[in-house]
């Protein structure tokens, strides 16, 4: 994998280089929609057919596929039937604890497969598994996501869904062509914040939602010291070679949640972009290594912090940032602002048009901290009420039990997913078309339509109980 992914990184990033040079060219393949085949399905709202005992594969288990796995493990209905990776000592760890925690018979005939970047593929065609959860590097996104729906999977697949465009084309193409669902696996929209919020945007709370701000600003600089194997392996180059919002789901997905983006009411139009300057990876080298060391020989492209302001057919706007560099605390931002009052988060905080009755006497007074309580039993969502007590403790503070909890009870009844492709896709689009932005001197860069117009018929995200 590790092989591919160099290869195809080096391709597609110069690819992307030399297109950033022609940017009446990018607009208009941005906007292009290749011809749906005539037995394709468009695939919002689509409900696959009851998948009673869920034979699920899992590929890249180094750390994140690991914890899904262990996870689905222990729900009934499930069947834990293969694990691939590169490394014999990740799959033999997760095989161990998917036996333990199925307690009996249910995951004892795990295969294995390792040691060669194409084992992958042997997997698919051997196992036929009703479900594939990748969580691999960037790069391998797409063309496993693509392969496994071409194999009679269901795809589930770790953020971004892919970083350029081309690929979510392929991927939205083949999701349609073989009927199956591929969902990115946004954990976040399933925190109890986040839920809570898209209830109260649903309630009519904050009225009508107008702008939204969301990030991802998180210091990661230390995974630079996985220099061999591991996430900082494989990144450091994205930082080095790329300069846009190369991260934009964990904070855009809620809120596009809220606005109802993809869904009947609204979508993405376009997107502006700017980076700052890039100086904290290249110090951070300088610091701790040695003048000759391989970090110190890259010459970092991406700017620090990034920011992105998206325009959206209705006229409302987000503003995106990304930053994994700088020395400051985590945040999501995770705020929508209504012709009512406002939600925001880091700190979790309200505030309503004339105020909260019994808690707060205006707008100009945030209720948060112990007042919020109030809040969460009136507002909690029904599906945090119903889950949270057994999601806890499985990792982002239950949301990812919460998702893979979520994913097993629509196969189980054949029910739509949370998410469904094109969103997957819409979201993770703000990676490359940052990149073009940037590099046209932020320049407005058009959000492709990958459901081709269907959008407006889908129906929006349902409330669960």
């Amino acid at each position: 994998m590790k092989n591919i992914n160099r290869r195809n990184f080096i391709r597609k990033t110069s690819l992307s280089a030399a297109g950033v040079t022609a940017g009446t060219l990018l607009s208009t393949y941005a906007n292009a929609a290749p011809a749906r085949p005539a037995s394709a399905q468009y695939m919002g709202g689509f409900a696959a057919p009851k998948i009673p005992n869920i034979r699920a594969a899992f590929i890249g288990v180094g750390a994140r596929g690991g914890t899904h796995l262990e996870f689905l493990a222990g729900l009934s209905g499930t069947e834990v039937v293969a694990i691939s990776d590169l490394y014999e000592d990740n799959v033999t760890k997760w095989k161990e604890k998917a036996v333990k925690v199925g307690k009996g018979s249910r995951h004892n005939n795990i295969k294995l497969y390792y040691g060669d970047e194409n084992k992958w593929k042997t997997m698919l065609r051997e196992i036929k598994p009703d479900v594939v959860f990748i969580a691999t590097n960037w790069s391998n996104h797409a063309p496993m996501a693509i392969e496994a729906m071409k194999q009679g999977a269901h795809a589930f697949v770790e953020v971004p869904i892919a970083f350029t465009l081309e690929d979510m084309w392929e991927i939205v193409d083949t999701s349609e062509a073989t009927q199956k669902h591929c969902m990115m696996l946004e954990n976040v929209n399933y925190s109890r914040d986040e839920l809570m919020f898209l209830n109260m945007c649903r309630l009519g709370v904050i009225g009508e939602p107008l702008h939204a701000e969301a990030a991802y600003i998180h210091d990661l600089r230390e995974q630079m010291k996985e220099e061999d194997r591991g996430t900082g392996s494989w990144r450091t180059y994205h930082y080095a070679r790329r300069n846009g919002n190369l991260y934009p789901t964990h904070g855009l997905g809620p809120v596009a949640q809220y606005m109802n983006i993809g869904r009947s009411e609204d979508t993405f139009s376009t997107l502006v972009s700017y980076s700052t300057p890039a100086r904290g990876r290249k110090l951070y080298a300088e610091k701790n290594y040695p003048a000759d060391h391989k970090w110190n020989k890259l010459d970092f492209k991406g700017g620090d912090m990034n920011t992105s302001i998206i325009k959206t057919n209705l006229g409302r706007t987000i503003m995106v940032q990304w930053d994994e560099t700088s020395p400051r605390p985590y945040t999501r931002h995770n705020m929508i602002q209504g012709t009512k009052g406002i939600l925001a988060g880091f700190p979790t905080r309200v505030a309503l048009e004339g105020g909260i009755e019994g808690i707060s006497k205006s707008h100009h007074e945030w209720v948060q901290g112990e007042k919020l309580q109030a809040l969460y039993e009136k507002y909690d969502h029904p599906l945090y009420k119903r889950l949270s007590a057994s999601t806890t403790g499985s990792g982002h503070g239950g949301m990812d039990g919460m998702m893979v909890s979520r994913i097993v009870e629509c196969l189980h009844n054949g029910e739509p997913l949370d998410q469904n492709v094109y969103e997957g896709c819409l979201w993770s689009a703000v990676g490359p078309l940052s990149e073009r932005s940037v590099a046209s001197g932020g320049a407005p860069q058009p959000f492709p339509d990958f459901t081709r117009g269907y959008w407006k018929d889908t129906a929006p995200l349902m409330i669960v109980s």
